[in-house]
């Protein structure tokens, strides 16, 4: 049976950055894909023109990948506090039901950003585990500046129990991000072409592959 995936990302380009290898995987597998972004990505920069072009940007890269759908909300940019946790919930809600996947994944409950932590609490409680709901599996990526950036404490760090192969999908990866060009940086900045090699250089070197992306379980439910 394939499954139905859902990807939960604050802005365009989280999506790439956390899970960009195994979106790939799973459209190669045939597995159903489905990306939806909460923000809008610039309005923190007062750009209008900005934010149409971030969404052109995203539908190129669901477009390359193969997903099934993107969904673009228009949360305000780097203000999600500004919301009420319901509100955002409810838009991540409102996705999850139309399209019911099993297995979802989504940002890191500690990263920096807050636009990240609040996606991440707004998934989880959409995803309150009611008995014979559809989804199973809630699992967490981690975004280059932003998850290594927060401070670092044993409550606070990414430690990953799950790692997969992306040796074959990691230039693809990297293709992918220089789609959202103005927000790549230039060596040594994590949010950088080597950067994100040099992630999944570490991540694969942990567990014996060439490239992996890493990711935190938190919650999986088998019948």
């Amino acid at each position: 049976m394939k499954n139905k995936v859902m990807v939960v990302a604050a802005h365009p380009d989280d999506e790439v950055l956390g899970a960009g290898g195994i979106m790939l995987k799973h459209v190669a597998d045939r597995d159903f894909l489905y990306i939806l972004i909460l923000g809008d990505g610039e309005s923190a920069r007062d750009d209008q023109g900005s934010i149409q072009k971030r969404a052109k940007q995203a539908q190129q890269v669901a477009k390359k990948i193969g997903a099934k759908e993107l969904i673009l909300e228009k949360l305000p940019d780097n203000k999600f506090d500004s919301l009420p946790l319901l509100t955002i919930t409810k838009v991540v809600e409102r996705t999850i039901f139309k399209i019911k996947p099993n297995l979802v994944y989504t940002h890191f409950a500690s990263d920096l950003n807050i636009d990240h932590r609040l996606t991440f609490q707004a998934v989880l409680t959409a995803c309150r585990p009611q008995p014979g709901f559809f989804v199973k599996k809630i699992v967490s990526f981690e975004v280059l500046s932003s998850t290594e950036w927060q401070h670092k404490s044993p409550q606070t760090m990414f430690s990953p129990t799950e790692y997969i192969n992306i040796s074959q999908y990691i230039e693809k990866k990297v293709k992918l991000m220089k789609i959202y060009k103005d927000e790549l940086r230039s060596f040594p900045h994590p949010r950088s072409a080597e950067g994100i090699k040099t992630l999944a250089h570490y991540r694969g070197m942990e567990v014996g592959f060439q490239n992996a992306e890493a990711f935190q379980v938190v919650r999986n439910i088998k019948d």
